[in-house]
């Protein structure tokens, strides 16, 4: 997932504090403007409906601190990997029955989840740029969500970076990477990763952070 991006402009607050947060989305978009410090490249993977600009999911979305792909192990290592009791070389531990896989056919660290509520410059690499704003969690744990700049997830999605979650509903070890064939690798951008016998797959968007507020 590794890629070089130019770094975003700063912004200045015109009020701030964290308890903004909790205001309602429309007050609050209209009342701020965050101010940014660049970050190393951080990636989100999300949910929902690529034409969207905004929604109210943000809890099922994840955050990668560390770009996962060099951190990650080839299926072809999968063996070798259980050798060493599910921890991979960059020290992250392998849960058999809900993993994750990048487009190159490696298997993934899990992302932090929920994401924090903040400010995050995203980018898909190509013509777009927006900040997505994540909002505090309402009572029913839904979390509130919207990008600016007109863009819609598809438009700040990197497209070359695939991103699958695989699932055991069964929890008696069918969903394996072992079951997945390195073969089916690389998968084309924008394309859907492949499914893997014995398991349910998600999808995930990969948005590409560039740049963090300073609440």
């Amino acid at each position: 997932m590794r890629q070089i991006h130019k770094q975003m402009s700063r912004r200045q607050i015109l009020a701030g504090g964290a308890a903004a947060l909790m205001l309602s989305p429309a007050a609050f978009t209209q009342s701020f403007q965050p101010r940014f410090r660049p970050v190393p490249t951080q990636y989100i993977a999300a949910l929902g409906d690529p034409l969207a600009r905004s929604g109210s999911n943000a809890e099922e979305w994840g955050l990668w601190r560390l770009d996962p792909g060099p951190r990650g192990v080839y299926l072809d290592d999968y063996d070798k990997l259980q050798a060493r009791g599910g921890v991979a070389p960059a020290n992250w531990t392998l849960n058999n029955e809900d993993w994750w896989l990048e487009e190159h056919g490696l298997i993934m660290e899990a992302p932090e989840f929920p994401l924090t509520p903040g400010f995050y410059q995203v980018t898909g690499g190509r013509e777009v740029e927006a900040v997505l704003t994540v909002h505090a969690k309402a009572s029913d744990g839904s979390q509130y969500w919207e990008l600016n700049n007109n863009a819609s997830i598809y438009d700040v999605t990197h497209l070359r970076c695939r991103s699958g979650r695989y699932t055991s509903t069964s929890g008696n070890g069918s969903c394996s990477p072992e079951n997945a064939k390195q073969s089916d690798f690389p998968v084309n951008p924008g394309a859907e990763m492949p499914a893997v016998e014995g398991c349910e797959k998600q999808d995930y968007w990969v948005l590409i952070v560039t740049a963090i507020a300073e609440l």
